[in-house]
């Protein structure tokens, strides 16, 4: 247990960090320097070409004199905004329409590797400039400038091959503690219960195992898809007990085991209270998504959770999503057992936005679209405005299935 004095001068010396805010305020002033500077240089250019004045060198020189302002200016937003975000307080721009990518994963690696890339972008207009007016520029600074860039370039190339294991190990005593219980990142399939999981089915599922696959059966494919999906059972939609529920649309769901809406690119809403069927038809839609030809990948939204932040903690988050592209359907059970903090939200819209009119989604939350800002926060208007654009939604009423189950046993 830390004593008091330790723990007091601790969260003094971490309030120093506001002794930087005024640093990103003077560096909101420069931006306003190179403002003035970008236009000024363009009414020059513009008087220069109206009056024919200006050649060809002298405008290509002019232009790159443009994109470089504007390169460090834009090298300005990345140290304001990520440094305050990570050194000084959190900005709390999650689900924002004008979030820049890279701040909903951002660290203190993944800026480093943003900033000498930025660097090495300068430097490059810097070297072409000197290249473009080499009547003008003597054989020495050509060859240091291209030293300095080659420079720049191995050690932007050296943070950036290291900045992934660093980030990784710093953050691997975290993951560790924080998902003692789950699966390996890239493995999202189950073989243990989940609370809340869903079997109102006929039968009580049984542990899923692996079967061979026969390449010489017709829908052999079919079923090392149904496998690699990570499905925790089995579950068809010719088992679902349609009596249990009070109410639902028994129409739609039909429609939507035509396994269509996976080619259409639209997204699959089932909402209703605990032990209603969500993860029995998410499944079984699944599966026969699978049978249809299509690639599927389960896992609870913890799951993913887990999943996406490792990706961020190495640095590879567009990585990941762009990894998913290769299944057109993503199935996330049970949305709203668990409230997410603001950066884990931040996660969830990335790959909602991510896939949006790119592939479909699955979603089971036992808590209507309305609602979830008690799971999600301010992430959730944007991440819901994408998931209902193109999006077919069955609720589900009635009493948990597996609470009548229960009640049966104990009154016969």
């Amino acid at each position: 247990m830390q004593n008091t004095p330790t723990t007091t001068l601790g969260y003094a010396l971490f309030a120093t960090r506001w002794l930087q805010a005024p640093l990103y305020f003077g560096l909101v002033a420069a931006q306003g320097v190179y403002v003035y500077k970008f236009f000024k240089e363009l009414w020059t250019l513009i008087l220069m070409c109206v009056s024919g004045h200006a050649t060809e060198t002298y405008v290509m020189l002019a232009v790159l004199k443009l994109v470089d302002v504007v390169m460090i200016a834009n090298l300005l937003i990345m140290v304001i905004v990520g440094g305050y975000e990570t050194f000084v307080s959190r900005i709390g721009l999650q689900g924002h329409r004008d979030q820049p990518e890279w701040l909903s994963h951002v660290n203190s690696n993944v800026l480093k590797v943003k900033l000498a890339t930025a660097i090495v972008g300068i430097s490059s207009v810097h070297l072409l400039q000197m290249f473009v007016d080499v009547h003008h520029t003597s054989h020495h600074a050509l060859m240091w400038g291209t030293v300095i860039h080659m420079a720049f370039i191995a050690s932007a190339a050296i943070l950036a091959y290291m900045s992934g294991p660093m980030a990784a190990q710093s953050d691997r005593g975290h993951a560790d503690r924080g998902h003692a219980d789950r699966e390996p990142a890239g493995h999202p399939q189950v073989t243990r219960p989940q609370p809340g999981q869903e079997t109102p089915a006929a039968t009580l599922p049984r542990p899923r195992q692996p079967e061979p696959v026969s390449l010489s059966e017709p829908d052999a494919d079919a079923e090392a898809r149904i496998r690699a999906a990570g499905f925790p059972a089995r579950k068809l939609l010719e088992d679902f007990d349609q009596q249990h529920p009070r109410g639902f649309d028994r129409e739609t769901v039909a429609r939507l085991g035509k396994a269509d809406f996976v080619a259409a690119r639209r997204n699959v809403l089932l909402v209703g209270p605990t032990g209603t069927g969500k993860t029995h038809l998410a499944i079984a839609l699944g599966v026969r998504a699978c049978q249809a030809g299509h690639r599927v990948l389960f896992a609870t939204a913890a799951e993913w959770a887990a999943r996406l932040s490792d990706a961020r903690a190495a640095g590879r988050l567009d990585a990941e999503l762009a990894a998913l592209d290769e299944h057109p359907l993503l199935i996330v059970d049970e949305i709203g057992y668990t409230p997410f903090d603001a950066a884990t939200a931040g996660l969830f819209f990335q790959l909602v936005a991510h896939r949006y009119e790119r592939g479909s989604l699955i979603v089971t939350s036992d808590r209507p679209l309305g609602r979830w800002d008690e799971v999600f926060g301010t992430s959730a208007p944007a991440m819901v405005d994408r998931l209902a654009h193109h999006a077919e939604a069955v609720r589900l009423e009635g009493d948990s299935y597996r609470t009548r189950r229960a009640t049966a046993v104990w009154t016969d």
